[in-house]
């Protein structure tokens, strides 16, 4: 099959051990970009996306952030969906008296209350440097501005994540995706959207003549799935988690094995 589209997840698929695009994987996709589109499609924000874009020498292709909440393309959004200023006040109001540090994002802007640990390691792996300002300055500024945000991430202790999880859960589980990435991370984002959502808000505006039969996709987690079932050729990383492995078409290495960049060797010829 002649894939003319490509989509991939970045954090535990795309990059290797030291979170680096390696060369090997450079090398495949410079070679098919000439007849396949490349869209990165992350729960990060764009700007951490950015780097990794002009790395592969795709600049000018759609992005696809925060897991779908935002999706751009040719320098335009075609869809924005975020998490109501409500919610991201109760989600705040979780974190008081508590040791979880609260980032709020909202295209690419990015909001923490200090920079403590686990804003100096995001900062780290995403390469993006957050404006410092308080949770309450942020969220008068969305209240003045009638704006939410595209994700929240809540990280700290695993026992205080796991308590605002179940809260969220019981009180927004028709609304919000609340999403435990590890014991210490929590990330929320609306529930209207997904990456496979985001896909087709692609195919409607920028690739009308494809199909999905015409794409292929690599992921590793549970917010993959649904991009994986759809496409054409949907490809697990062999680090995925197990339900990622079971509807999978195709499984390759781990992410630290390059698993992406072999499996482009041996699917797009």
């Amino acid at each position: 099959m002649q894939y003319k589209l490509l989509c991939t997840d970045i954090d535990g698929t795309l990059l290797n051990k030291d979170r680096e695009l390696s060369e090997s994987t450079i090398k495949q996709f410079h070679r098919v970009k000439g007849g396949c589109d490349i869209v990165l499609a992350s729960s990060r924000m764009p700007e951490a996306m950015r780097h990794l874009q002009k790395e592969l020498s795709v600049e000018s292709s759609p992005l696809i952030a925060y897991n779908g909440g935002l999706v751009l393309a040719e320098g335009q959004v075609l869809s924005s969906t975020e998490v109501s200023y409500r919610e991201v006040e109760h989600i705040v109001s979780l974190s008081e008296n508590t040791e979880v540090h609260v980032s709020l994002y909202y295209n690419d802007e990015w909001y923490v209350p200090g920079m403590d640990y686990w804003a100096n390691r995001e900062a780290n792996n995403t390469k993006v440097q957050p404006q410092v300002r308080s949770l309450t300055d942020t969220l008068s500024d969305y209240s003045r501005t009638n704006k939410g945000a595209h994700k929240v991430m809540c990280m700290g202790p695993a026992d205080e994540i796991a308590t605002i999880y179940n809260s969220l859960i019981e009180k927004y589980d028709d609304h919000l995706h609340v999403y435990r990435s590890k014991d210490t991370y929590l990330e929320i984002a609306s529930k209207q959207i997904s990456k496979k959502s985001a896909i087709e808000t692609l195919l409607n505006h920028s690739y009308s003549n494809l199909t999905w039969e015409q794409i292929i996709a690599f992921g590793d987690n549970y917010n993959d799935i649904e991009m994986l079932e759809a496409v054409g050729m949907g490809v697990a990383v062999g680090n995925a988690k197990d339900e990622v492995l079971a509807i999978a078409n195709h499984v390759t290495s781990g992410n630290k094995e390059d698993g992406v960049a072999l499996a482009m060797k041996d699917l797009m010829l």
